[in-house]
């Protein structure tokens, strides 16, 4: 069931009507105007940033909920949230935490994390094991309660950045490994996938019965908030695989993960993944596509057919676009079900400018 005591933003006294277009956007409908995403910097941000800590490792650092907390409500609090935005913070430990829920250790860089591979056998599985006593677990718990306790009727907080399926796999085998037992051991990973895929219902289902008891609406890495029960399908590995591959071994889980939800957007992520397209584009219960394109080579407008493909098979579209590529949006695509983030948005000014433009988008 959608979330049906949602918080207050105090801030933004039309936050009703900003979920409410959201919701629209999952049924591949407008109520006035396509969401519209657009943030800038506050124009006099006077809130305190909390002071560095003398850590003694960059692990330390990301460990620290009470200073992810701090720099969370500061982070938002010198942010003006345009048209649909609302302001929302999830608790994040890099995108492989979910592994690390399985015994994986996590090595911690200035801006990201990434795990130590620990299934060098297939013959040894006993150890991937998910628990509610591993430390990162207890972690994103304790950091999804500060997010909480200094949020109310800031921010919503969010779900971490969860990446089940093959991609969980990966972060076990590590990625030549994982190549190789696309040959030598597909049964191994079948049997692991299904283990993987129950064990992220349970996970997920925890954080969303956690958020939805305090009355927050969901939203996770991409930055949609919804009173829908809503995640990310994806599998990144799937640029190595062949279609048949991906049909028989990988598209299964996908379709249950879907169906597990209200809502779905997949997350798409490259050129080589593009072969899957017309597999994912026919699962009834999967809304929406984020195509992700190779930054710094191509834009978004060079990508108008895909995303015309993807409307006519009724999926929504969450797209990232320049402020000079707004124009051939209105005129190539439908406005039913996109969600839009615009880029090189400086001030309130220029937004209500794109909002008064998107309005005419029919």
């Amino acid at each position: 069931m959608p979330v049906q005591t949602v918080m207050p933003i105090e801030r933004i006294p039309d936050w009703e009507q900003r979920l409410a277009r959201v919701d629209a956007f999952w049924a591949n409908e407008i109520l006035d105007r396509p969401v519209v995403l657009m943030r800038v910097g506050a124009p006099n941000p006077a809130y305190p940033w909390p002071t560095p800590k003398a850590w003694g490792s960059l692990r330390e650092r990301w460990m620290d909920a009470e200073y992810v907390a701090e720099c969370a409500l500061a982070s938002v609090m010198n942010t003006e949230y345009l048209g649909d935005a609302l302001p929302g913070v999830i608790p994040n430990l890099g995108p492989e935490v979910f592994s690390a829920f399985f015994g994986c250790e996590l090595e911690f860089g200035e801006g990201t994390t990434w795990s130590i591979p620990n299934l060098l056998d297939w013959a040894d599985t006993g150890h991937i094991r998910f628990s509610e006593d591993n430390v990162y677990w207890r972690k994103i718990m304790e950091m999804t309660d500060a997010l909480l306790a200094v949020g109310q009727g800031v921010f919503y907080t969010g779900i971490t950045d969860l990446h089940p399926g093959a991609d969980a796999i990966v972060a076990f085998r590590d990625p030549l490994n994982m190549n190789l037992d696309m040959i030598d051991a597909v049964d191994e990973v079948r049997t692991m996938l299904e283990m993987v895929t129950d064990t992220y219902f349970h996970v997920y289902d925890t954080y969303y019965d956690k958020l939805a008891a305090a009355g927050q609406a969901i939203t996770s890495w991409p930055g949609i908030i919804t009173r829908k029960k809503w995640y990310v399908p994806s599998n990144d590995f799937s640029c190595m695989v062949s279609k048949a591959m991906f049909d028989d071994l990988f598209l299964p889980g996908i379709i249950r993960e879907c169906n597990h939800m209200e809502a779905n957007i997949y997350h798409l992520d490259g050129p080589g993944a593009l072969q899957h397209l017309d597999s994912l584009l026919a699962i009834p219960s999967l809304n929406a596509i984020q195509w992700v394109y190779t930054a710094g080579v191509s834009r978004a407008s060079e990508w108008i057919p895909l995303y015309q493909k993807c409307q006519a098979a009724g999926k929504g579209l969450q797209l990232t676009l320049d402020l000079d590529e707004l124009d051939l949006f209105i005129d190539s695509l439908k406005p039913n079900g996109v969600f839009l983030t615009v880029n090189g948005v400086t001030d309130r000014a220029m937004g209500e400018a794109v909002l008064k433009r998107v309005a005419q988008w029919r």
